[in-house]
This record gives structure tokens, sequence and C-alpha cells, in this order.
């Protein structure tokens, strides 16, 4: 009787899989396999034994990452690669649609500078992501030292990173397969990985574009202080609303400041409309970091920030494409380093004008009308999980 009892059994789980795989989207990632050139069905479909079996059971030691969508384990697979598997906490139709957005898009996408989704797993009773583990945590945490104690991350760096990045969106909006705008383009979905080199991540709420169009009109989705503000308005999708967001980056990058900080004065709140109102205002050097200051030549800083200005365009029409922007940011690394001298008494006033303090991003609720996303802990759904505890550039 015991091998009738183990038929049933296994007959049971059979079929409790076979519910989970069609409650986590399964069918609908077959569907979309078979509409996107099939490249959907290349990736590896994990089982729930093989990756409760890499996270040691799920183990708490293994836990890297934590957010309200849900927790990201460190697993090692029998190869010895080590993976981020991420597993949401509750269940619900959006994530599910985030779900197979993000394997759909990441499934098409194969550039060094965006973060490799491995594969995932459909027959739990949770749907889980499994991505190549990147071990220097989020450019965000580098600039705004949130783990304390990271050292100062250079200009060059900073310029590196950013051209690593912008030719990522680059490859994304004009070389896949098909145009994947981003839609949520921000330091926290930039990735360093152990030689702090950048990857692009977090695709749930990436867009693909048909090839004979040009925009999308779509439910606006974002966060707060990168948001494009003409597509805010319009719902309009284009490759130029991820260039607006790319250009808060830049002026993070070069500030030191957050997108909005409330504790700021009125004028201070939104870094994109204060940087623009003090390079009007020929305050440039109010708003730059004082070590970028230093480590900047003028030719630099000043074509930098005109670089930024050009992203910020409030007219979609009027900013650079990614791959504009990329050229740009390599001339900028191609400007000889200039120290500046001690008995230059201009220079000492500009960066003594560079003092300002940091506050955490402000937080908002979705909106019902606009699914603006809560950027409280500045991790996204696939940012936190492929986190580990930084370290410092080599």
């Amino acid at each position: 009787m015991n091998w009738v009892y183990c038929i049933i059994r296994q007959r049971k789980h059979s079929q409790l899989r076979e519910k989970f795989f069609e409650q986590n989207g399964g069918l609908l990632l077959r569907q979309q396999s078979t509409s996107e050139s099939g490249s959907v069905e290349s990736t590896k479909h994990f089982t729930y034994e093989e990756l409760k079996k890499a996270t040691n059971n799920y183990a708490a030691d293994r836990i890297v990452g934590e957010g309200g969508y849900g927790i990201v384990y460190k697993g090692i697979l029998p190869d010895q690669r080590v993976v981020a598997v991420k597993r949401s906490r509750v269940l619900d139709t959006s994530q599910i649609d985030q779900f197979i957005n993000e394997v759909v898009i990441l499934a098409q996408v194969n550039h060094r500078n965006v973060v490799k989704l491995l594969g995932c797993c459909l027959e739990c009773e949770v749907p889980l992501l499994v991505y190549e583990f990147i071990s220097n945590g989020t450019l965000f945490h580098h600039v705004h030292s949130i783990a304390g104690g990271l050292p100062w991350l250079s200009l060059d760096n900073r310029l590196r990173i950013a051209a690593e990045s912008s030719g990522a969106l680059a490859y994304l909006h004009s070389a896949a397969s098909m145009p994947i705008m981003h839609r949520d383009v921000k330091l926290a979905n930039i990735l360093l990985d152990d030689n702090y080199v950048s990857k692009i991540s977090d695709f749930g709420a990436s867009r693909l574009v048909p090839m004979d169009q040009t925009k999308v009109i779509t439910l606006v989705q974002g966060t707060l202080g990168y948001l494009d503000p003409e597509y805010f308005h319009t719902g309009e999708l284009t490759d130029k609303s991820d260039v607006y967001s790319f250009g808060v980056v830049l002026a993070e990058l070069l500030t030191g400041r957050k997108p909005i900080c409330m504790e700021n004065s009125v004028e201070e709140k939104n870094l994109a409309t204060y940087f623009i109102t003090s390079l009007k205002e020929n305050r440039l050097f109010q708003v730059l970091d004082r070590r970028v200051v230093r480590e900047g030549t003028l030719d630099q800083l000043h074509n930098a920030a005109q670089l930024v200005k050009r992203c910020l365009n409030l007219n979609g029409e009027e900013r650079p494409t990614m791959k504009e922007v990329t050229m740009e940011i390599e001339n900028l690394r191609k400007l000889s380093k200039h120290p500046w001298t001690q008995g230059n008494e201009d220079t000492e006033v500009l960066i003594g004008q560079t003092d300002f303090q940091h506050s955490d991003l402000y937080e908002i609720q979705p909106s019902s009308y606009h699914n603006v996303v809560n950027d409280s802990d500045q991790y996204s759904s696939s940012t936190i999980s492929l986190l580990h505890p930084p370290t410092s550039p080599r």
C-alpha cells in the first residue's frame, strides 16, 4: 500500500505545482515566449527544490536584502555559482505582471552593464527570480554613504560609472531586439560589482516599444524626483523619459544631493529645479560637491553641468539621446585632471560655497491615479535582491 500512497502523493504534488505554475503567470509567460521571438523560452526554469537547497532552505543567515516586496537570499548553485534569489512576501496581480514583464525583457537583453536574469521558478506559492549576484551594493549607497564608512567615490569613477550606465540605456533604446524604455532610472537601480562595474537593474516597470513606434501611452510609473515631468503630465513614455531621469542621476553624482529633500528650503527641495536655477544664476559651485570641484577641471565641470541641463529640458524633443549622452560623458572623461592650486583664491571661494546638508528622500504613497513608487528605503524590487555589504573601490 505504501507505493499506492506514494503515487497519490506525487500526483497531488504535481497538481499543486501545475496550479502554482498557472497562478504565477506561467501560461502567459509561454504566450510571451512565442510573441517575443522565443527569447523567453531559453530562460532557465529552476525547481523549487533546487532553490531551496541553494539557499540552505531559505536560512536567515542567507538573507542579503529585505523590503516591502519580499526577501532576497544569497544562493549557491551546484556548479558553485553565487546567485541572488528574490522571493515575494505575498502574491498579487500587479506583482505577477511585473514578474512576467521582467522575465520577458531581461530574456532579450545581453549587455555587460545590465544585470543578468539567470532564471525563475513558477512551481511554488510565490514566483522566484534568480539573478547574478552583484556584490558591491547600489550606487545610491556609495554616493550617499548609507552604510557609513564608505570611501569617497572619485569623480573619475563617477564619470566611468555614468558612461557605463548611459551606454547600457543607449543599448536598450536602440540596439536591443526591440526598444526598451526602463521607466525607473535612478541611483538605487544602478548596482556595482566587485570591480565597480555598473549594472542597470529593476525592469519590472520597463516597457517594450514596437519598432514602428517612438512612444507608448501608459500609466505613469517612476520615482519622485527622477520622474520626467512631460511623461507625468501626458502619460506618453519615450526614450527621452529615461534621459530626463538620467539627468537627475548625473546631477546627483555631481552634487551629492538627493533628488528630493524636504528639509531644505523651498528652492532647494527639488534637485533638478535647483540645479537648473543655480546654473542660470551662475551659482553652479554652490551646488557641486566640494570634492568634485577639487578633482575636476573647469571644462569638465562646465560641460558636465551643461549636459545635465540638456537632459533636464522640460521639452523631451530637446533632450539628447542616450547615445549622445554617452559620447559626451566619454569626452568628459578624456579631459585631463588638473588639481587646484592652493594659491587660487577664486577656487577656494568656490569650494567654500559647496557645503550643504543631506536628508532622506521624500516618501510618498502610490497614488490611485499615478503609480509613483514609494522610495523611502531606496530599494527597488530587483535592486535589493542583488545586494551585499559594499566594499571599497579598487
